[in-house]
C-alpha cells in the first residue's frame, strides 16, 4: 500500500536556483511550517535537505537527486546510487524518471525499481510525461505514477498543469497517481481531485518567496498599466 494517504497534500521543499533560501536549515524549516499548515508529506531533492526535513518531521519524504546529462538534459534519480543515497537520509519513496529517455548511466528502468524494492526496502514513484511512458513504468514496476515531467522533456515549458494527463492516468486504472507540476492554486488542487488522483505535489506556490512576490507585482504593474504617477 502507498505510503502517502489518498487526498494527501505534498509540500516539495526545493529551492529554485539562486534562492538565497537554498539550503538544509531552510528546507527544514519551510517543511515544519508545510507540516503546522496540514501537508501530508514533503518532497525534497539531496542528501542533506532529505536529513533536514528528516530531523524535523516523521511524515513521508519522497526523495529525489537532480543530474544533469551530458546533453544538459535535466534527470531524476537516474542511478540506484542515487537512491540509495536519499534513503539513506531518510526518504521513504525514492522518485525517479521514467520517461522514455535514455538514462545517464546506462541503468535500466525495470532494474532501477526492481533494486530499490529488493534493496532498499523503498516506495517507486514514476515521474512521466506521456501515457507512454507510465505504460513503461508500470512495466517496471512502480508503485506510483506522477505528472512530474509533463512539459519538462522538450519544447516550451506550459504555462498550466496537465489536467489531461492527470485524467488519462487514473484512467488507467493501474496504480495511485499524483499530479505535480505547476499545481499553483488551490482551484488546480481541486480539479486534480476531481480527475481522481490520489495526491498532489505543490512546490513553488507554497515555498518560492521569489514566485509569490513576482504574481504579486506582475499584478500591481497590470494594474498600473496606462495611469500616469498619482496627481497627474
Amino acid at each position: 500500500m502507498l505510503m502517502l494517504p489518498f487526498g494527501s497534500v505534498i509540500v516539495s521543499c526545493q529551492a529554485s536556483d539562486g534562492s538565497p533560501l537554498a539550503g538544509p536549515g531552510f528546507m527544514a524549516a519551510f517543511a515544519r511550517s508545510a507540516e503546522l499548515g496540514g501537508a501530508s508529506g514533503f518532497r525534497a531533492e539531496g542528501v542533506a535537505d532529505v536529513e533536514a526535513i528528516r530531523q524535523v518531521s516523521n511524515l513521508p519524504v519522497i526523495g529525489i537527486v537532480k543530474r544533469r546529462s551530458d546533453a544538459g538534459s535535466l534527470f531524476i534519480t537516474p542511478t540506484f546510487a542515487d537512491a540509495a543515497a536519499v534513503v539513506a537520509a531518510g526518504a521513504d519513496v525514492v522518485a525517479l524518471d521514467a520517461t522514455n529517455r535514455p538514462r545517464p548511466g546506462g541503468e535500466s528502468l525495470p532494474d532501477l525499481v526492481r533494486r530499490i524494492h529488493d534493496e532498499l526496502g523503498a516506495q517507486v514513484m514514476g515521474d512521466v510525461d506521456s501515457v507512454r511512458s507510465a505504460d513503461g513504468a508500470l512495466r517496471a514496476g512502480v508503485d506510483v505514477l506522477a505528472t512530474t515531467l509533463s512539459g519538462y522533456t522538450g519544447g516550451p515549458i506550459p504555462r498550466d498543469p496537465d489536467l489531461g494527463l492527470v485524467g488519462d492516468l487514473v484512467a488507467l486504472e493501474a496504480c495511485p497517481v499524483i499530479a505535480e507540476g505547476r499545481i499553483s492554486s488551490p482551484d488546480h488542487v481541486e480539479r486534480v481531485f476531481a480527475l481522481g488522483a490520489h495526491a498532489v505535489v505543490i512546490g513553488g506556490a507554497i515555498t518560492d518567496p521569489v514566485q509569490l512576490t513576482r504574481r504579486f507585482v506582475t499584478r500591481a504593474q497590470h494594474a498600473l498599466a496606462g495611469r500616469g504617477p498619482e496627481g497627474d
